[in-house]
């Protein structure tokens, strides 16, 4: 089995297409379709079903395809971090981040780090908490920045708690009457609020829906499937009410904090994956980061709402 020959197999995989995967990775069709026998060969199982130009990865093509995509990933980081062994004003990290990390606190975190690293190339990857954490498997990041209901403990990760916040109701500031008053609510008075839904695999989403069912009652959705931004704009439009979190509720709309008994919160984790020795690049954005969450200063500046987990940054 051969490093090329790895590359080669993830190009088809992404592609399904020997062709377009070839011009990908610059190498003659014939060549390519070669290789890909030799590594069949050498596996001894086919990777690919070819019926009548349709390319689909086989049992054991997709039992590969995580482990390939790991193998070229470390190898990159590798290259990586011997180019960064002189001095730290170059390298890359790749972040991820779910949707409201990225509309919320983020951008001013990086933008710290930019101004003491400009030579450190920057990756973002917006997304949901669990395809996040499948790409830091696969090597596809170096980072990430993970939400959920509690700290876990997962498999091949190393996580680090950084924040505890919570999650609020919504609407618009000029709505009447307003969709729920009062300073606190419970998970009752969501009762017939018609609600602005994220899609399917949104954190928040599965909190808010777990929580009214455990209260005995289904949501009322007014709307439901979209991402943050859209979630956003369709309760400034007045379409119904939703449940965010702290950081993207800012001053634009009319904020509910829900009772601590309501219990309505999330953990956000900075997670690097457990068996890879982080290069410089990424131990220095990691520390950016736990050190922007603790330092005093920042800790004041926080939104209502929002409780810093980091003590200190040793």
């Amino acid at each position: 089995m051969q490093f090329q020959q790895l590359a080669y197999f993830v190009a088809v995989a992404e592609h399904r297409h020997f062709t377009r995967a070839a011009e990908q990775v610059r190498v003659a069709q014939p060549s390519l379709s070669q290789q890909i026998r030799a590594l069949e060969h050498d596996l001894g199982a086919p990777l690919f079903h070819r019926i009548r130009g349709n390319v689909s990865l086989t049992e054991a093509g997709e039992t590969l395809l995580p482990i390939a995509r790991r193998i070229l990933a470390d190898t990159e980081t590798a290259r990586l971090a011997i180019r960064e062994l002189d001095e730290l004003d170059r390298g890359r990290v790749r972040l991820g981040a779910p949707p409201s990390l990225c509309t919320g606190l983020l951008p001013a975190m990086l933008a710290a780090f930019r101004r003491r690293y400009p030579g450190i190339q920057l990756e973002l990857h917006e997304s949901r908490s669990g395809d996040l954490r499948q790409r830091l498997t696969e090597g596809a990041l170096d980072l990430a920045l993970l939400a959920g209901a509690r700290t876990t403990a997962e498999a091949g990760l190393a996580a680090t708690p950084l924040l505890l916040e919570e999650l609020v109701v919504i609407s618009a500031p000029d709505a009447a009457p307003a969709p729920v008053a009062g300073d606190r609510l419970g998970i009752g008075d969501l009762a017939g609020v018609p609600l602005v839904m994220f899609r399917r695999g949104y954190d928040v989403r599965e909190a808010t829906v777990n929580a009214c069912r455990a209260a005995g009652f289904e949501p009322s959705f007014a709307i439901e499937g979209g991402e943050m931004d859209a979630v956003l704009e369709l309760v400034r439009a007045g379409v119904g009410a939703a449940v965010v979190p702290s950081t993207v509720a800012g001053d634009r709309f009319r904020r509910t904090r829900f009772t601590p008994e309501a219990g309505m919160t999330r953990v956000v984790q900075l997670a690097h994956r457990a068996d890879v020795e982080p290069t410089r690049a990424v131990r220095a954005l990691r520390s950016a980061i736990a050190g922007f969450v603790a330092d005093p200063a920042r800790r004041a500046s926080l939104p209502p709402g929002i409780e810093s987990l980091v003590d200190d940054v040793s």
